[in-house]
């Protein structure tokens, strides 16, 4: 184990390196802004919705792991733009990559809410 903080003091700075994460995702990236606001609208509907715990949280989660998913994305990109400005095909591949896992979170999303939603509903 690397010397350090530890214990409580490093969950702590651990915290904070979090939300210093969250804060720079809002400020820079729309895509994060958006799928923040559609997490918060989308929660308390599948919390009001007479449906089984289990279908709730999967209703949720599917949401919250387009928000990981989009927060791993604009790592990538924030490091590929870092290194240098020139346009290189493996940068390129490694951003298309990432947006490839977003699109795919947000398809299960989707397939996930509308599976819920149509067992509900019909």
């Amino acid at each position: 184990m690397k010397p350090g903080k530890t214990g409580l003091v490093r969950l702590i700075h651990a915290l904070r390196y979090s939300w210093l994460g969250v804060k720079a995702a809002w400020r820079c990236e729309s895509a994060f802004r958006q799928e923040i606001v559609l997490l918060l609208l989308l929660t308390p509907v599948a919390l009001l919705l007479p449906l089984p715990g289990i279908e709730k949280l999967l209703l949720i989660i599917s949401l919250l792991a387009v928000i990981v998913v989009e927060l791993l994305n604009s790592s990538i990109e924030a490091v590929v733009d870092r290194i240098g400005t020139e346009i290189h095909p493996l940068s390129g591949q490694a951003k298309d990559m990432g947006s490839a896992a977003v699109l795919f979170t947000c398809l299960i999303a989707l397939l996930t809410w509308s599976y819920v939603l149509f067992n509900y509903f019909f």
